[in-house]
């Protein structure tokens, strides 16, 4: 799993978006037990306490849940995921839509823009 962050905004939030984009992309499935506590930490480079305020978080949306001693696994409410997953990727979309208008360019402006650009 790929644990990229940008420190330039809250990690905390980044890091629920990274587990709704592996539940949504079918990376880990419903019922599967996720990374522990520590163990993203240390792959993210951040510290517990910010794994653990995400995987609460997204506990308290139904996302995971957790078993006392045996850690954090998907919920069946995968339509959860995919849902947040969506709404990210209209809000960004229209972010970057807004932003590029605010620049001076037109629909076929971007449209050229984007088909030029090369995924890193």
């Amino acid at each position: 799993m790929d644990w990229r962050l940008d420190k330039k905004r809250p990690i905390c939030p980044q890091i629920c978006e990274k587990i709704c984009v592996f539940i949504a992309s079918g990376e880990i499935n419903a019922g599967d037990r996720l990374m522990s506590v520590r163990e993203v930490a240390s792959s993210a480079d951040v510290t517990p306490n910010t794994v653990q305020k995400a995987y609460e978080s997204l506990e308290q949306q139904g996302i995971i849940y957790s078993k006392r001693s045996s850690g954090w696994y998907v919920s069946d409410r995968v339509d959860i995921a995919k849902d947040i997953l969506t709404n990210l990727i209209h809000t960004k979309t229209a972010d970057y839509l807004n932003d590029m208008q605010n620049l001076g360019l037109d629909k076929k402006e971007v449209i050229a823009i984007i088909k030029n650009l090369r995924y890193s």
